[in-house]
């Protein structure tokens, strides 16, 4: 049984990064080697120099929206905060709610950011799974976000974000996630320049980031936690050009854990395999999955992933990967340990930690090879 305590480690609390650095690719750059588990400490501008011409670096084009709303309830006038986690309808959006006896038929009056309350309001329509529901707004809430909403910022971060185009990547374009693929906020326009000027190619793709990234491990057994399902895209002109660069030599490079997870899924799509792939790491560990090759063609999809990485899972399209480090017992940390090994992993995060390193959203890389 793999555990979720195997993923446990203890993070001193002024590691953790409040704001983001003044220049995007100031950050520090942790390059692990995954062959021999050398780790070199660099700023993230050098990752240019470990990259090679041919090399295809995808990225998540995915926006952020301003998907934190508050108001208070109708008629008693309690509390309400309303993370908006996917749209379901027109004027029907899941929501991760806050506030006492948010139950089905409640009315909520939503407020300004001045909290002042507006002609605007929602009703919870379902009750899902813990804190989740189902809301139905007066009309489409999205024209109002931009007055109404907040950037919905991790729990963790307790300094207020002064310029909130900061916790985008300089890329984002498709509005829809309900937090940053973090490790691409570390991209520059520079560098960027720079990655295609050295024969690297780049291409989008998209996904939503949504409510797995707020809920925690809470089983023992990892098998047994059941991933939430993301909408994601790569389009069919993107895959033929990711294949035709692993064809010509170059390596797939995931910026970010949601990459990871759009290229695995079309990996196993290309390979046949379809339907829940939340166990498709214990199908792997049981050997009942194979591959034809040691490497898997991607396949175009667009469509909910539930694909769940932890060790024993093989990988079948990344090559290298970049990203942030993680919180302790976290589905990303057992993506992560399943692409270097867990001791290799939490020895590299120990590293980290003595190096003061910044640790998660507004925190530093890491560069595995």
């Amino acid at each position: 049984m793999t555990k979720t305590s195997d993923f446990d480690y203890s993070l001193p609390p002024e590691r953790i990064a409040q704001i983001p650095l003044a220049k995007r690719d100031a950050s520090r750059l942790l390059v692990l080697q995954r062959s021999s588990a050398k780790v070199e400490h660099k700023i993230f501008s050098d990752l240019i120099d470990y990259l090679l011409p041919g090399d295809i670096l995808v990225i998540n084009d995915t926006r952020v929206i301003k998907a934190r709303l508050f108001g208070r309830k109708h008629p008693t006038g309690g509390r309400v905060e309303l993370l908006l986690l996917e749209k379901r309808c027109d004027s029907c959006w899941q929501a991760l709610v806050g506030g006492k006896r948010l139950v089905t038929g409640t009315k909520i009056i939503l407020s300004d950011k001045a909290g002042i309350p507006v002609g605007l309001s929602a009703t919870v329509v379902k009750e899902l799974e813990g804190a989740v529901r189902e809301v139905e707004f007066d009309e489409p809430i999205e024209n109002h976000l931009d007055s109404l909403g907040h950037v919905p910022l991790p729990p963790y971060i307790h300094e207020d974000l002064l310029d909130s185009d900061r916790y985008q990547t300089i890329y984002s374009h498709d509005p829809g996630s309900a937090a940053a693929p973090t490790a691409g906020l570390h991209f520059s326009p520079e560098l960027l320049l720079k990655v295609r000027e050295k024969g690297i190619l780049i291409e989008s793709t998209t996904l939503h980031v949504g409510l797995d990234t707020f809920k925690p491990v809470e089983s023992e057994d990892v098998a047994a936690h059941i991933i939430h399902s993301e909408w994601a895209r790569l389009k069919p002109q993107s895959a033929r050009r990711i294949n035709e660069a692993k064809l010509a030599g170059g390596r797939i490079i995931a910026v970010g854990t949601t990459c990871v997870r759009i290229l695995e899924t079309a990996a196993l799509r290309s390979a046949g395999i379809t339907g829940n792939l939340n166990n498709i790491s214990q199908r792997d560990i049981a050997g009942e999955t194979y591959d034809i090759c040691p490497w898997q063609p991607v396949a175009a999809f667009e469509g909910r992933t539930d694909l769940f990485i932890y060790p024993g899972y093989r990988y079948r399209a990344v090559d290298v990967m970049i990203t942030n480090f993680h919180l302790p017992r976290s589905t990303l940390l057992m993506l992560v340990a399943a692409f270097t090994g867990t001791d290799a992993i939490l020895e590299t995060y120990q590293t980290a930690i003595a190096e003061k390193y910044r640790f998660y959203s507004f925190g530093d890389a890491m560069l595995i090879v």
